[in-house]
């Protein structure tokens, strides 16, 4: 055993024994053992180190009676360490997943303006292969938004030719981006 490992062991045998200004004493020389150790883990995320050193710190003292004196402590420590070092990396995965950087997708946004732009020339050029009492109805009310009752006082013809244009219309509309 190394003489860190035997300090930090006879520490918390102490400590554990009841003496509370050895235990503090453990737990303030733990958290530079940690510190270091969980630094060479996380070279990227040092902002990190500090939270994972106090989430480990509570942790050993919540199972210090889980202790088993006669094996190694930094074992022990390590182990419970490893555990929230991948308890973290978790929860940043999630975090990461849910937050891609828009920097990479700037091209994506770039060609959507252009491609709705196609889109909208290709339906006015479909629209335009239409008979009015189709075409028109389908204008005013599924891209203009607007009642049976308004798009039949615009066109000028009934409710119901509206509704028969509008669905004749749309499914002749199919039929044209298939090809038919």
């Amino acid at each position: 055993m190394s003489a860190s490992e035997d300090r930090l062991r006879d520490l918390l045998v102490q400590g554990l024994a009841g003496d509370t200004a050895t235990y503090h004493a453990f737990l303030k020389e733990l958290s530079a053992h940690l510190r270091a150790f969980l630094r060479g883990r996380l070279p990227r995320l040092p902002d990190e180190v500090e939270d994972l050193v106090q989430e480990t710190l509570l942790a050993v003292h919540n199972q210090r009676h889980t202790y088993d004196a006669g094996q190694p402590l930094t074992a022990w420590i390590h182990a419970i360490a490893r555990y929230k070092l991948v308890d973290l990396l978790r929860r940043r995965a999630g975090r990461d997943a849910l937050n891609d950087p828009l920097d990479d997708e700037l091209e994506v946004f770039a060609a959507s303006d252009t491609e709705a732009d196609d889109a909208r020339r290709d339906l006015v050029t479909l629209l335009n292969r239409l008979p009015d009492r189709q075409r028109l109805p389908i204008i005013h009310m599924k891209l203009e938004g607007r009642s049976v009752v308004e798009a039949a006082r615009m066109t000028g013809i009934s409710e119901a030719a509206v509704k028969v244009g509008v669905h004749r219309g749309l499914k002749a509309l199919a039929a044209m981006i298939r090809g038919e």
